[in-house]
């Protein structure tokens, strides 16, 4: 994190903050304490990925799921495992009984401050219909392991963006 005092503040928005630093100009995250992704594979070697439209980047994108921890009014202080837990629950509708944690690392060093923790779940139990919160109108997908690079390859043809973080994820769970 940046250290406050040699950082201006050049746009304070609801969720993001833009500033420099030392020159360095980068976006901040307000209003949480760190990004959680989850690497989930069912008991039958199926991985789950959300589906949802991105403004940013105009498209739908294929992403594990993943959230904010510490966002919510009264569990500022979440741990990022039952973030992770939570998040997997509201954007897929699976609990995991299990939930390791593999890494932490930034999301885009040279463009925020952002760092994401990674989270292998498992012993997931399919609980709910999942679809994200009521601002998110999310897909859930659960592919076959074995089918998924073609899975994404047909995927990526049909306009949608692959988010790279898919591929991290899994080679994180296989170490």
């Amino acid at each position: 994190m940046p250290d406050a005092s040699d950082t201006k503040t050049h746009f304070a928005g609801r969720f993001l903050n833009l500033v420099s630093k030392n020159g360095w100009e980068f976006a901040t995250r307000t209003g949480s304490t760190g990004v959680v992704a989850i690497v989930a594979i069912t008991d039958d070697d199926h991985v789950l990925l959300v589906e949802q439209f991105r403004p940013p980047v105009g498209k739908f994108v294929i992403e594990i799921p993943a959230g904010l921890a510490g966002d919510i009014a009264g569990s500022e202080s979440e741990a990022f495992a039952e973030a992770a837990r939570r998040e997997l629950l509201e954007e897929t509708g699976y609990a995991a009984a299990s939930m390791r944690e593999l890494q932490t690392g930034p999301s885009s060093a040279g463009l925020t401050d952002e760092l994401i923790t990674f989270f292998e779940a498992s012993r997931l139990t399919k609980v709910d219909e999942g679809g994200g919160d009521d601002s998110e109108s999310i897909t859930v997908h659960a592919i076959p392991r074995a089918e998924l690079r073609a899975w994404l390859t047909q995927q990526a043809a049909s306009g949608k963006l692959i988010d790279p973080k898919i591929g991290a994820a899994l080679w994180m769970a296989g170490r």
